[in-house]
């Protein structure tokens, strides 16, 4: 088994292998930032989506579907949204060898393909809420390295837009889209940390922004996904009105939350370790790996195989048979590069007494069968979850520090808290010493226990300070 290079000295070394040799992506193709989904990553996207699907759903969310193409004519109704985008798009200027009278973007984001028809929609206070989500793809000309799932061009995008009466139901409805995230992180076993960004870093056009970000190594953290406050920032640009009940014309507030591939980038910088990925068993491709292991002096162990993956399958679970002619351990390495939650052995022996040996991802190896052989796999792979989701956490606060001065955040090795006067002087000197950005201000509970703030870390002032992050973005 060739050694990995060490996750945390070399981090992207170290991921960019393991992404290869779970075979989760191909980046041979020949658009820079444009890769292909391989079936394996496929079918970890597919359960992503599945639990963003249902933790949105729950909380009265809709699926629509717009079109990749939005006119100049829209995309510059609203300038501080093209101000944020306008160095990143793709523009469409010929349909064939005709040139178009009006240039089309690819989307970059929705917000300026939905809103014109959000205008054509509402009418009347009845009509609102509107809270309408789609998984597309979305287009951005990244001009830095680009990184599979982390910094990619071509971007598989969970995007939630709502219209509401007012300011207060809108930031309801950020705190609603808080606590999905916080199901879904949950049910992926990813630690993080909200956090409102810095009136210089929020999203263009936004009143504020609210981005969830995790550690995975050193100083350096991952953004899994953001959610956007717009007051009417974009319906005035779009008129989106509605008739209150007392007859009145109002423009309506609005919200985003923004999900991408990226969460599956977070997966496998979180969860992987010195033998490749880690899957949590309700995003993984196949949540049991059934190993045959034929040998000349027992029963033949397909048979038992065939039907306790069949019985498995009866259960919900997702379930591989490796029935491939390579030797047993060359399996044992591809699953766990593959970071399958739990592999199951299954030679003569087992096969004679319908039993398995049981190897969670983890390195818990335990015999199992053959009474309620089913049960006891579902309940191991229950406790894999939990130790997995358990060791994440330790991890997640480990990777948090405070710091008191500027000197104490150069050459940083872990993620930093900090007293911020909220000045943006200040937030600029932290940057510098971090070499990296002020994230923002905690929303929630913080890692670690902390007390009051004292002085900025920065000029020093004392009274009037918060909590704030610094890192290290990738």
């Amino acid at each position: 088994m060739p050694a990995l290079p060490d996750k945390h000295r070399s981090f992207i070394e170290w991921y960019l292998e393991v992404l290869e040799l779970a075979q989760l992506t191909d980046k041979r193709y020949p658009v820079k930032g444009m890769n292909v989904w391989t079936p394996y990553g496929f079918l970890a996207r597919r359960q992503l989506d599945r639990i963003l699907i249902e933790e949105i759903e729950a909380t009265g969310s809709k699926p629509v579907e717009f079109p990749t193409l939005i006119p100049q004519t829209e995309f510059q109704k609203e300038k501080e949204h093209i101000k944020g985008f306008d160095a990143q798009v793709y523009w469409v200027t010929r349909g064939g060898a005709t040139e178009l009278d009006i240039p089309l973007v690819l989307r970059p984001t929705s917000e300026t393909a939905m809103y014109p028809m959000f205008a054509l929609w509402i009418r009347s206070h009845q009509d609102l809420p509107l809270n309408v989500y789609q998984i597309v793809n979305t287009f951005r000309y990244e001009t830095k390295t680009t990184r599979p799932f982390l910094r990619v061009r071509e971007i598989h995008f969970f995007e939630e837009h709502t219209c509401q009466v007012d300011e207060g139901h809108a930031t309801a409805r950020v705190e609603s889209n808080l606590g999905a995230f916080a199901r879904m992180a949950r049910r992926l076993g990813l630690p993080y940390l909200a956090v409102r960004r810095p009136e210089w870093d929020k999203f263009a056009g936004a009143f504020y922004s609210i981005a969830l970000d995790a550690p995975v190594s050193g100083a350096q953290t991952i953004q899994l996904g953001s959610i956007h406050h717009y007051r009417e920032n974009f319906s005035g640009p779009y008129n989106i009105r509605y008739e209150g009940p007392d007859g009145t014309s109002r423009l309506v507030h609005q919200t985003t939350f923004g999900l991408s591939e990226r969460l599956l980038g977070a997966l496998v910088a979180v969860h992987g370790d010195g033998k490749g990925i880690v899957f949590p068993p309700e995003v993984a491709p196949y949540q049991v790996v059934i190993v045959p292991i034929p040998s000349k002096m027992g029963p033949d162990p397909r048979p038992w195989t065939e039907e306790l993956a069949g019985r498995l399958r009866g259960r919900g679970l997702r379930v591989e048979i490796d029935a491939s002619e390579d030797r047993p351990g060359a399996k044992y390495y591809r699953w766990e590069a593959r970071g399958a939650p739990l592999r199951l052995e299954i030679g003569g022996r087992e096969s004679a007494e319908q039993s398995a040996t049981a190897v969670d991802r983890l390195g818990t190896k335990v015999p199992i069968g053959p009474v309620g052989i089913e049960d006891r796999i579902l309940g191991l792979l229950g406790e894999f979850d939990r130790r997995l989701y358990a060791a994440a956490e330790e991890r997640f606060r480990a990777s948090y520090a405070t710091a008191a001065t500027l000197e104490e955040l150069t050459g940083s090795e872990k993620v930093r808290l900090i007293a911020w006067c909220g000045e943006e002087a200040c937030g600029h000197d932290v940057e510098r010493a971090i070499d990296g950005a002020l994230l923002g201000t905690i929303v929630g509970d913080p890692p670690l226990p902390l007390g009051a703030p004292g002085p900025c870390v920065a000029c020093r002032r004392s009274g009037g300070t918060v909590w704030a992050v610094a890192g290290r973005p990738l």
